[in-house]
């Protein structure tokens, strides 16, 4: 199983970085898209929706992400910190900072399948057009991004798993620890005073990095948990099984789900004082 897991991890980052640095702007667009969708699918799955509904979300899906990217390729062309979708990213932020540690803290299920679909929407477009948008800016900053996420991620799982005791959230997820958030936290930490000390320090972003990756490391782990969350009322334990020893495409980004959007944010701000 365990060699499993790493041949497709191994798969999935090399065709990742091979897409990131050499897929032309539309094939990357429609690369996006269809990953949208299949997440969309997943969404479907763990909020219990019928054939028809998640037909109808699928397609939905297809059609409003489709318009989205075609919009934000136009605009990004002339610039690629244009603060067109700008809304998406505060509405996602505003949804992961507000409206999912209540839910994570009452533990309450959503079943209205028609919120569940909006939800949905507001998760997974604003993620794909962040994808889109850090690559157009620079297919770097997107890769030290996602960085964080895998940093965060590794450090707690080892250091979780040899010294972890008390529990973060036993209710939803009773493999996170408290070691392990605290360990995630030290490795970005890391992770962040080598990329200030490597890059120009008259780069607008640079006052900001450090507690900007530490907030999005805390993101990741709320990510994280939201995804446990609604696998664990859903009842099934991955979300998918497209991906061999790893689930479904939202077990794969969860952590992600958060983190882009808010990133995209402050690199727009903070990129748009440079000019």
């Amino acid at each position: 199983m365990l060699s499993i897991r790493l041949l497709t991890a191994f798969v999935m980052l090399t065709a990742f970085l091979a897409a990131l640095f050499y897929l032309p702007d539309i094939f990357w667009a429609i690369l996006l898209l269809g990953l949208t969708v299949t997440a969309a699918r997943e969404w479907c799955r763990l909020g219990l929706f019928s054939v028809g509904q998640t037909v109808l979300y699928m397609i939905l899906t297809t059609l409003l992400g489709g318009e989205l990217l075609f919009l934000m390729s136009v605009v990004l062309s002339k610039n690629p910190a244009d603060q067109s979708m700008i809304w998406f990213y505060v509405a996602s932020v505003l949804f992961w900072l507000l409206a999912v540690p209540i839910q994570l803290a009452t533990v309450r299920a959503i079943r209205n399948p028609w919120l569940l679909m909006s939800i949905g929407w507001l998760v997974l477009l604003p993620v794909c057009l962040s994808l889109y948008q850090l690559r157009a800016m620079n297919p770097l900053l997107l890769l030290g991004f996602m960085g964080v996420v895998w940093i965060s991620d590794s450090a707690a799982y080892f250091i979780g798993r040899a010294y972890g005791k008390n529990k973060l959230a036993p209710q939803i997820s009773p493999g996170k620890t408290w070691e392990g958030v605290v360990a995630a936290l030290i490795g970005v930490l890391v992770y962040a005073l080598i990329w200030f000390y490597a890059i120009n320090n008259n780069q607008p972003m640079v006052g900001w990095l450090v507690p900007l990756l530490l907030i999005l490391a805390v993101l990741g782990i709320v990510g994280d948990l939201y995804e446990s969350l609604l696998k664990r009322q859903a009842g099934v334990k991955d979300s998918g099984r497209i991906l061999p020893g790893h689930g479904g495409v939202l077990d794969r980004i969860d952590a992600l789900l958060p983190v882009l959007p808010v990133a995209t944010l402050a690199a727009i701000l903070f990129y748009s004082t440079k000019s």
